[in-house]
């Protein structure tokens, strides 16, 4: 897969978290369900902010997630995020792209493979997991085509602002490992 000139995935910087926080904030029903989020779970937009600026200030080894903004042409159109970081070994990362207009657009895999080498390359790590819906195609499709492999699929709830739900459990190996 090719770079784009005007693709660019840069680490997430303070001024970047409000349009990460207002993504979740403003989404429709329909669009978090398809996440599998739970809007009743999310935290205050202040709240949200707070947490995430004090684990910015953090070195990289101490904070609980690590975040890259995805760009087009200069403008941010999405965003990466991980979690579950164990620093030199794995983390979870999450995929989003920020207005409706823009999903579907064929740049997912793109990002992806760019938000990847970033993070085995900050994180050190030699495993890369991604967790989605099961039933929201996109992202799932995403990651088949950057190359992750299909691990199983089981009900859980992911994360703090999810609720039950079938996901697809994903796994793309540190280039060096294979």
């Amino acid at each position: 897969m090719a770079a784009l000139p005007d693709l660019v995935v840069r680490e997430m910087q303070s001024a970047d978290v409000g349009a990460r926080i207002d993504y979740f904030h403003d989404a429709t029903d329909e669009h978090l369900r398809t996440m599998g989020v739970d809007r009743g779970l999310l935290p205050t937009k202040e709240a949200w902010r707070a947490r995430i600026e004090a684990d910015l200030a953090r070195p990289i080894r101490e904070r609980t997630g690590y975040a890259l903004v995805w760009e087009l042409a200069g403008r941010m159109v999405g965003f990466s995020a991980t979690d579950q970081i164990e620093f030199g070994k794995q983390a979870f990362m999450h995929l989003h792209i920020l207005r409706p207009e823009e999903r579907h657009a064929g740049l997912g895999a793109e990002f992806v493979t760019l938000s990847a080498a970033a993070f085995f390359r900050v994180l050190e790590i030699e495993r890369l997991f991604c967790e989605p819906n099961a039933l929201n195609v996109a992202p799932n499709r995403t990651l088949q085509r950057a190359g992750f492999r299909y691990l199983f699929s089981h009900e859980t709830i992911p994360g703090p602002i999810n609720f039950r739900q079938v996901t697809t459990r994903w796994v793309l190996e540190r280039p060096e490992s294979r």
